[in-house]
């Protein structure tokens, strides 16, 4: 025999039918495994974005904090050295309120002196507010804690308790933030002794 096939196998005739239902099975689940996979891509590109936005609104609050931060930073780097010069001022007040006051008649070299004293501390006041530093006699004004300190509490009858009788020193801010606080005599309830 000359055949190719060995006598125990026995071809058998395909049939197409059954192969022709595999395929749009198959098929089927291709396309089902493609949606899958589609949907996870497309879940996938929604996270990172959101991701993405939130990263970008992250960095976006860093640059403004980080731009306050330096606004500040320049705005008040002079604080300390401000709080020095402030004494200065109030040194000149004192100054002034140690001469005897005046009269008519009196020495010119007081008066001269007066007036020196006087037009320096405006000058010099002046120059402070054109930076940023400014003073506030609370006399008169509620007392505020934030503000002022309590150097010590009388009785009053022509004071409102709570009330700042009498300011030793004012009150030094710089940009709107306290500097230096005013050493204050506040009003208490009661009758004056």
């Amino acid at each position: 025999m000359t055949h190719d096939t060995e006598p125990t196998q026995v071809e058998t005739p395909v049939d197409p039918a059954p192969a022709e239902q595999a395929a749009p099975q198959h098929e089927g689940a291709a396309e089902s495994a493609a949606d899958a996979r589609v949907h996870d891509l497309e879940r996938s590109v929604t996270e990172f974005k959101e991701k993405w936005l939130r990263a970008e609104a992250e960095n976006q609050n860093l640059m403004a904090r980080a731009k306050r931060d330096v606004d500040d930073a320049r705005q008040y780097a002079v604080q300390k050295f401000a709080r020095d010069v402030v004494e200065a001022a109030e040194n000149l007040r004192r100054a002034l309120d140690s001469l005897p006051a005046p009269t008519e008649g009196e020495d010119t070299v007081v008066t001269k002196m007066r007036e020196g004293i006087e037009s320096t501390e405006r000058s010099f006041l002046s120059i402070l507010e054109r930076h940023g530093i400014k003073s506030d006699n609370p006399a008169g004004k509620a007392f505020d804690a934030n503000l002022h300190q309590a150097m010590a509490e009388q009785p009053s009858t022509e004071h409102a308790p709570g009330t700042v009788m009498q300011a030793w020193t004012p009150t030094w801010t710089l940009h709107g933030r306290l500097l230096k606080p005013a050493m204050v005599v506040v009003a208490k309830g009661g009758s004056a002794q």
